[in-house]
Order: structure tokens, then C-alpha cells, then sequence
């Protein structure tokens, strides 16, 4: 159901791949609600999944952009001021990668050239983008940027690897970047850190279906999924949530604040 709660704003949705995603949940739902806005991804990801798709969908245009490169963002920037005919309102920032969990390089056993790919696609590409849209002077007040995080920046996952630490200084970029550009243009940067999620880079990550299941049992509402993800992106997006800056957001069934569950101790003692 549509409430139009973002009629008239403009976008940048970062990281659509395929029907999986979040981000293309979340483009899903923005377009639902009112919002016209511009899909963009790495080129190489762009072949591999469906944006196109989406992107008729929506009513939307693609412009491929490589988020570690500064140019291709402003360039993307100033594009999609362009076509949809003004300053932006949010963007969502959905992108990450680890070429060590990729390459199953083990955390105490890094490529440290991997180490550094990775954290630039998925923690410095966020500042990248925000620091260029600043320039750009491209948000329009109370405008809502929004990057995916995890709960692994603050607990160990063993198989996460160094993707924790990525999510770590997403998060911190969240809440540093956040400060100026609310002094500045009133601009509110969040990340959401969401319940595992059956996407396509979250099964990349060793014993992931386990922990989906673990997880399940571990948070009193059971895990959140992408669809409801996408519809607390649409919220934070939305004029309601005008005052919401500089947090990281639990999006996870409760999962983040429970020690232990009644379903957890029985399945240890049915051993």
C-alpha cells in the first residue's frame, strides 16, 4: 500500500544487483511511494545481475558508476541532478564487498591488497560519495542519506572477516560525516544494520545458512527481511524522520539486545 511519503524527492539508489537485493527492494518500494530517483552500480556488477530491469520497471535510468572512483561519482552526481530536475533527497549507499571472503583467505591470513579493495567498495566509497555530494552542493535540506551495515562491526562473526571491520568504519563515517554536513546543510547521514538477509553477497559469507537459522532463533521477532528493510529505508527517507542523524539503527528482530532465548536453550539441551 502507498501513502506517497516521498512524492516529489529526488534519489540515488546504489547496489541493485538482482530481485535479492535490498537495494532493489528498497527502489521498489521509493518508486511505490513517489519518489523518482537514478539506479547505479559498478559496470562488472551491472553485467552480472537484472538493474535493467528495474530500472523499466521504475520508470528509472542507470548510470554505471564505480563507487571507489571520485570522477565516475561526480560524474553520477551531476548527472542525476540532471535528469531528474533538481538537488537530491536521499540516497541509499548498498554496496560491499571482501575479496578475502571471496578468495576464502582466512581472517589471521589476509592479502592486505584485498584487505584494501575491500574497504574502500565498502566503507570509503560511503565517505567518497557524501564528501563529492557536499562539494557538488547536491542534497537538498533535511535530505536523508542511508549506507547498510551489519552487527558484526560491533561482535564477532569468525567467517564475517574483514568485512567486520569494513562495516565498522562504515559506521563511523556515518556518524563523523554525519555531524558536518547536518551543521552544514542539514543533512542526516544513518546506517541501518539489518538481520541476515539471503542476498547474493550475504551467501558468499562461509556457514551463512546456519546463522540465518541461529539468528531466527535468537531474535523475538524472527529475522527481518529484505521487504522490511527496504520499508524502514522508505521511513528514514520520508520527511517523518527529519531528526533521526548520525545512529546506527538496529533493523533486526531484536536480535542486537537479547542475550539468550527460550528456543536456543532447548535446542542446546536436546544434545
Amino acid at each position: 500500500m502507498s501513502n506517497n511519503i516521498l512524492k516529489g524527492k529526488r534519489g540515488i539508489i546504489f547496489g541493485a544487483l538482482n530481485e535479492q537485493s535490498i537495494a532493489w527492494k528498497v527502489a521498489e518500494r521509493a518508486h511505490e511511494e513517489g519518489a523518482t530517483f537514478v539506479l547505479t552500480n559498478a559496470p562488472i556488477a551491472m553485467r552480472m545481475g537484472e538493474i535493467n530491469k528495474l530500472a523499466e520497471k521504475t520508470g528509472s535510468q542507470v548510470i554505471p558508476a564505480d563507487a571507489t572512483s571520485v570522477e565516475d561519482i561526480e560524474n553520477l552526481i551531476s548527472q542525476s541532478m540532471e535528469i531528474l530536475g533538481g538537488k537530491i533527497d536521499f540516497i541509499l549507499h548498498s554496496i560491499g564487498m571482501s575479496i578475502n571472503v571471496r578468495k576464502g583467505r582466512h581472517y589471521t591470513d589476509q592479502n592486505y591488497d584485498f584487505t584494501h579493495k575491500g574497504l574502500d567498495v565498502s566503507a570509503l566509497s560511503f565517505h567518497k560519495v557524501m564528501q563529492t555530494a557536499m562539494k557538488l552542493d547536491a542534497m537538498n535540506e533535511w535530505g536523508s542519506i542511508l549506507a547498510l551495515s551489519y552487527i558484526a562491526a560491533q561482535r564477532t562473526f569468525p567467517d564475517y572477516n574483514d568485512m567486520a571491520d569494513n562495516k565498522s568504519y562504515l559506521e563511523s563515517i556515518a556518524r563523523s560525516f554525519g555531524y558536518h554536513y547536518g551543521m552544514a546543510k542539514k543533512v542526516r547521514v544513518n546506517t541501518i544494520s539489518q538481520s541476515p538477509t539471503m542476498t547474493t553477497a550475504g551467501s558468499g559469507v562461509k556457514g551463512f545458512n546456519e546463522f540465518i537459522n541461529y539468528s531466527e532463533k535468537m531474535s523475538p521477532l524472527g529475522n527481518a527481511s529484505a521487504l522490511a528493510c527496504a520499508d524502514y529505508c522508505i521511513s528514514m527517507f520520508s520527511d517523518l524522520t527529519k531528526y533521526v542523524t548520525m545512529q546506527n539503527l538496529f533493523h533486526d528482530g531484536g536480535f542486537s539486545n537479547t542475550g539468550v532465548t527460550q528456543a536456543v536453550i532447548e535446542k542446546f539441551g536436546e544434545e
